[in-house]
């Protein structure tokens, strides 16, 4: 289970908080917000070197863009739609 925890407490216990980290990330506040998130390493590796692959939507067939057309959006995601309309996250 992720862990939020302040900066001030991860710099009085890191190795505790590096140990939880290579369990679950840890998310370390400053002055109240999220700012930074310690992980493990293997994790940190997984997460760079992702394969990133870009399309052009022109190369989107017809049968694919209708299926894109049809789908709907789980209500759980609901919150998604507010922070692209406002352009702010959950957590700013």
């Amino acid at each position: 289970m992720t862990s939020t925890v302040t900066a001030a407490a991860v710099s009085k216990n890191f190795g505790a908080y590096q140990d939880a980290a290579v369990r679950d990330p840890v998310i370390i506040t400053k002055n109240g917000r999220p700012k930074t998130v310690l992980i493990a390493y293997e994790d940190y590796l997984r997460l760079t070197k992702r394969e990133r692959r870009v399309e052009l939507t022109s190369a989107i067939g017809d049968d694919d863009l209708a299926a894109i057309e049809a789908s709907e959006m789980d209500e759980a995601l609901d919150h998604l739609n507010a922070e692209f309309l406002t352009g702010k996250h959950a957590a700013d």
